[in-house]
């Protein structure tokens, strides 16, 4: 059993993420880090035996805890990640794990220094919808590949929200860019060759994003906002047949994880995956890594190229 930690009572964390580590096979959910004791009777109703820190670093002393999710703030996650590896910990850490691809470096060396796990909590790619999808463009199913494109849009007009706030890191690009950039990048695993956006600001945050890219094989646009109603959809588009995933980031709790595969003569095939939770599986799969040594999904190799290209979704930015 791996033995988890939370660094902070984060309200995804007592939504998603604590029940999922709670819940998953390999993992114990051991202790919580918060100087809030009242947020943690929260994590305490679906974990009594849960143990409160009150602070980060008491946690991150307790030798009884083997690895740590960290939920904090966007600006805070480099620090603590690094916090957390030094004190022998291995961590799981909200995306986007850093605020720039540079940052990678320092986290990747600081890995390989100490040999423990360290990696971005893309829960998406351990999603049985989003194993299939790869599986099927990489056979050939849809033909050759020509065009991918995808939306993900919610409204937070909440300005106290850390979403909304540039000294925390905030803004649609870094909080929802991550999803229609790594998963066009785990599907096909080809990398940007020109990236070029129009962004709307909004007190010094990102609001909305329109995105259009060339990779060597295909073409690639994409929206994302903050600022209206909720959608989410990615499509991967061949000569052959196309396959269209409409739930593809909140899996059941937009809605069910379905995809679509479109083939000749109008002819579709839908898969479904109604019981299938991503972050359990991301923990159990984070687990494994830990405990067997077996490969993860989402290293941090991996999450570099999708932050590297947020920067250059930054860099090459027109205003709207």
């Amino acid at each position: 059993m791996v033995r988890w930690g939370i660094l902070g009572a984060a309200n995804f964390a007592r939504l998603h993420m604590g029940p999922a580590i709670n819940a998953a096979k390999r993992a114990s959910l051991v202790a919580l880090a918060t100087p809030h004791a009242e947020k943690a009777e929260a994590f305490q109703a679906f974990c009594p035996t849960l143990k409160v820190h009150p602070s980060y670093d008491a946690l991150l002393n307790d030798p009884g805890i083997d690895a740590v999710y960290i939920p904090l703030p966007n600006h805070l996650h480099v620090e603590w990640t690094l916090k957390a590896l030094d004190a022998g910990k291995h961590v799981l850490c909200e995306k986007p794990m850093a605020m720039q691809a540079a940052d990678f470096h320092t986290l990747i060396a600081r890995r390989d220094q100490t040999g423990l796990l360290a990696a971005e909590a893309f829960m998406i790619v351990h999603h049985p919808q989003w194993k299939w999808v790869k599986e099927q463009v990489a056979s050939g199913a849809i033909g050759k590949l020509a065009h991918v494109s995808g939306r993900f849009s919610f409204d937070n007009r909440d300005m106290a929200n850390i979403r909304n706030r540039a000294e925390t890191g905030g803004g649609a690009l870094r909080d929802i860019g991550v999803y229609v950039f790594g998963a066009t990048r785990f599907v096909t695993g080809e990398e940007p060759s020109e990236v070029a956006t129009r962004i709307r600001w909004e007190n010094g945050v990102d609001t909305f994003t329109d995105i259009s890219a060339t990779f060597p094989g295909f073409t690639y646009t994409a929206y994302i906002s903050t600022r209206l109603h909720p959608t989410q959809e990615m499509v991967f588009h061949g000569d052959g047949g196309l396959i269209r995933l409409t739930a593809p980031f909140n899996a059941n709790v937009f809605g069910e994880a379905r995809a679509e595969l479109h083939m000749p003569g109008l002819e579709v095939l839908t898969k479904r995956w109604p019981a299938d939770n991503h972050y359990v599986h991301q923990v159990e799969a984070f687990s494994r890594s830990v405990a067997t040594g077996e490969d993860y999904a989402c290293p941090l190799e991996f999450s570099y190229g999708t932050q590297e290209m947020i920067d250059r979704a930054f860099d090459s930015a027109q205003p709207m």
